[in-house]
């Protein structure tokens, strides 16, 4: 028998492809933090900074492959929590849900703080007060209303504001080698590991996203073949794209990257002029709007995946009759995200942020191998990772060794989200067994 959430999935537009979510995770992944951190690593590392965008990447690229397997074997909407919800049951699911929403709705609004301020620097109207909340609730509003009109013209946007965002950047490394200075590369020393990890730590932060931009696999064509391309697409871009334009901007500045506020646009500057500048400002508030964009696509699928499944009231997984959109859902999630980045500040948002998405990758890797060992599969031949076996716990070890770094207010504020959601579950369970039909069992098996 087939269930409601089911006849829900059905209703909506597989209408993404290979290209549409590959710059969907670029939008995501490619958000302020590369327009910040380059003077935080440099600062850290100097010439040797790059090292810690490899370890990184090569972190994150274990979790990737087992994300690429996960979401070509399970195609319902809400990503992450559908992998863990089909791989582990309702309740290890639902609590992994919960931490995807977290660490998206944080992750959202941190950068939706840092573009206002950005924009403000380029529109001195809107620099600061009540101007700046008004400019970025009518953001939401205006990204809210493109995503509800249509998954078709929230991935366009999606498409073209990814292309927007890379331009700067693409003209700094292009242009950036006839303005370097091969002595600002020179290493005068191998930092120590424990100095690389920690940045390593530090750049989860630029590297994370790529969990948002599946939240739709209810709408991408041909999981099995798209989502792992799609990955794999906009990781190798996005890693080319960092570790060149931390080179660049070291080779340019020199010892002057470490004290700078604005690196990119300093490296402009010393390039260009006051117009290069002002280019990278206007690139660093595309990029975060593109962000903003696409986690507007992304993040409202999880309320409305919640809703589906009994967790949260029906009116949120609501289809639109017209669009065929989670139209509430997108309201819904715009608003909260709005009023967090109002009401709180980048570093608050981001420090959170980091600490929930690392739980949430190291519960994908082993819904990973465990969808493997069961064979799960949502229609055609999955993706398999190669050496399935090892890459979920070698990715689980790398999460592990990042966590070290995280405090105990910050586990603290984990653990109360998770016994929260705990609440929520129990307090919804009689609700969802009265009003539910069982599942479809191909949906689990």
């Amino acid at each position: 028998m087939a269930s409601a959430g089911a006849a829900r999935e059905s209703s909506l537009v597989r209408a993404i492809g290979v290209v549409g979510l590959a710059a969907g995770i670029v939008n995501v992944t490619i958000g302020g933090g590369i327009f910040r951190l380059p003077a935080d690593v440099a600062r850290a590392l100097g010439p040797a900074a790059p090292l810690a965008y490899l370890a990184c990447a090569l972190a994150m690229g274990l979790i990737v492959l087992c994300f690429a397997e996960a979401g070509s074997r399970v195609d319902l909407t809400g990503g992450p929590y559908a992998y863990v919800e089909t791989a582990f049951g309702p309740f290890v699911g639902f609590l992994a849900g919960a931490v995807f929403w977290i660490e998206s709705t944080l992750a959202m609004a941190a950068v939706s703080v840092v573009f206002v301020a950005h924009a403000g620097q380029l529109l001195p109207a809107i620099g600061g007060g009540l101007a700046s909340a008004a400019f970025l609730a009518a953001v939401f509003v205006v990204l809210s209303a493109v995503n509800i009109a249509g998954v078709r013209k929230g991935t366009a946007v999606n498409t073209i504001a990814a292309a927007a965002k890379l331009l700067p950047l693409v003209l700094l490394l292009a242009a950036g080698p006839f303005f370097v200075e091969p002595r600002h590369l020179a290493w005068t020393s191998v930092p120590p590991a424990a100095a690389v990890s920690r940045t390593s730590i530090l750049l989860v932060f630029v590297f994370a996203g790529m969990e948002c931009a599946l939240a739709p696999s209810g709408e991408v064509r041909d999981v099995a073949r798209t989502v792992p391309r799609a990955i794999t697409l906009a990781m190798a871009t996005v890693t080319l794209v960092y570790v060149g334009v931390q080179l660049v901007a070291q080779g340019v500045l020199g010892a002057d990257l470490a004290a700078a506020r604005t690196p990119l646009a300093d490296v402009a500057a010393r390039m260009f002029g006051a117009p290069g500048r002002t280019l990278l400002l206007l690139g660093a508030t595309v990029s975060m709007l593109g962000y903003v964009s696409g986690m507007i696509l992304a993040v409202p699928r999880a309320l409305f995946a919640f809703a589906r499944d009994g967790f949260l009231p029906g009116a949120l997984a609501a289809v639109h009759p017209r669009f065929h959109t989670p139209h509430v859902a997108i309201a819904a999630q715009s608003a909260i995200t709005c009023l967090l980045a109002i009401t709180s500040t980048f570093e608050r948002l981001a420090i959170l942020a980091t600490a929930t998405t690392l739980c949430l990758y190291a519960a994908c890797c082993l819904a990973a191998w465990q969808l493997r060992r069961r064979d799960v599969r949502a229609g055609g031949i999955p993706f398999h990772v190669p050496a399935g076996g090892v890459v979920p716990w070698a990715a689980c070890l790398a999460i592990a060794w990042m966590l070290t770094s995280v405090t105990a207010p910050e586990w603290a504020a984990l653990a109360g989200a998770l016994a929260l959601a705990t609440v929520v579950f129990l307090a919804t369970a009689r609700h969802r067994a009265r009003n539910l039909p069982i599942l479809d069992p191909e949906r689990v098996r």
